[in-house]
């Protein structure tokens, strides 16, 4: 291989491997795809734990200077697209510790909680002296859970010159979020987000 031809193969390997990369605002409106964002995100956990903690049932139990304990199930996620619904129950239940005014249950630690609580009572390895007894955990009074759905459709490609060489693309999700009282099976607080996301795209990809 001739000596510019060497030259420019290591321009192209070093151009390869340079990045830029530069640090954002995390809680900046994100506009890149219509699909589900960190936006969504964070105005959906926003929303929904305001509604809750001013609910008459959060409201109430403070009242009595009591702070109800919730049982936190998953989100359901009926969409077609793969969207971390824990990291939505994450921010909300961050936001809900924070407020001061509900405890939480994290039944998907459970059997962790469990494994614990017999090495402290059964290893020869644990001093029973500090072990903590069998039976104490604390029961949920109401149990948190919901559902995200969405309705996509797009249209594009006929009509006039310009229509005919873009696609528009509308999506709608639609959060649902419930608060059941598991004593009586009362629904005591429920509330919904409704968001409708447009993008446009050319037909080539452009």
């Amino acid at each position: 291989m001739k000596s510019h031809q060497l030259m420019i193969a290591a321009l192209v390997i070093g151009l390869s491997g340079c990045a830029s990369v530069k640090y954002g605002d995390a809680t900046a409106t994100e506009t890149v795809t219509e699909r589900f964002g960190s936006t969504d995100l964070q105005m959906t956990a926003k929303k929904m734990t305001e509604s809750l903690l001013t609910s008459p049932v959060i409201a109430e139990a403070n009242a009595g200077s009591k702070r109800p304990v919730i049982f936190v199930e998953r989100i359901a996620n009926k969409t077609d697209e793969h969207i971390d619904t824990e990291s939505i129950l994450d921010s909300m239940t961050t936001k809900m510790l924070q407020s001061g005014k509900v405890r939480l249950v994290d039944r998907s630690r459970v059997e962790s909680a469990r494994s614990e609580l017999k090495f402290q009572n059964a290893d020869e390895l644990a001093n029973s002296k500090t072990a903590i007894a069998f039976g104490q955990m604390i029961g949920a009074e109401y149990m948190f859970y919901g559902n995200l759905s969405a309705i996509y459709k797009e249209a594009g490609g006929t009509g006039s010159i310009t229509s005919k060489f873009t696609k528009t693309r509308d999506v709608y999700y639609k959060f649902t979020l419930k608060l059941m009282n598991l004593k009586t099976g009362l629904i005591e607080w429920q509330d919904e987000q409704e968001i409708r996301k447009t993008g446009k795209t050319g037909l080539l990809g452009m």
